[in-house]
C-alpha cells in the first residue's frame, strides 16, 4: 500500500489502471486483509489517478492499516450466477506484474 489518509472520511483509493485488471470498479464494497497484521476490514472503492500506483487507505480505515503494508483486495459483487475470480499480483510499487 503506498498511502494512508486519515483525513478522508473512509474507503480505498486504487488506481484505475489496476481497478480495470482486477475487474473491480468505484463505489464496489471491497474487503481488505493485512498480510503484515492479520487485519480485516471492508469498504469501498474509490478511483484512483490512472498510472499513478497509488492503493490509499482512507479515513477510519487507515488507523487499522498503514502506510507500507501488503495487502488482499477482495471485492464482492451479487449475481445470479457463479463468476470467476481475476486475481493480480503487483510489485512494491503497485504496477501490475501478472494475473494469478
Amino acid at each position: 500500500m503506498t498511502e494512508a489518509d486519515l483525513s478522508y472520511i473512509g474507503s480505498i483509493t486504487i488506481d484505475q489502471d489496476l481497478l480495470e485488471k482486477a475487474d473491480l470498479w468505484p463505489g464496489q464494497k471491497v474487503m481488505v486483509v493485512s498480510n503484515t497484521t492479520g487485519v480485516r476490514l471492508e469498504t469501498y472503492v474509490i478511483l484512483g489517478e490512472r498510472g499513478s500506483g497509488i492503493i490509499c487507505m482512507n479515513g477510519a480505515c487507515a488507523h487499522l492499516i498503514k502506510k507500507g503494508e501488503e495487502i488482499i483486495i477482495i471485492g464482492f459483487i451479487f449475481s445470479d450466477r457463479p463468476k470467476p475470480a481475476k486475481s493480480i499480483l503487483v510489485d512494491k510499487q503497485n504496477r501490475f506484474i501478472k494475473y494469478l
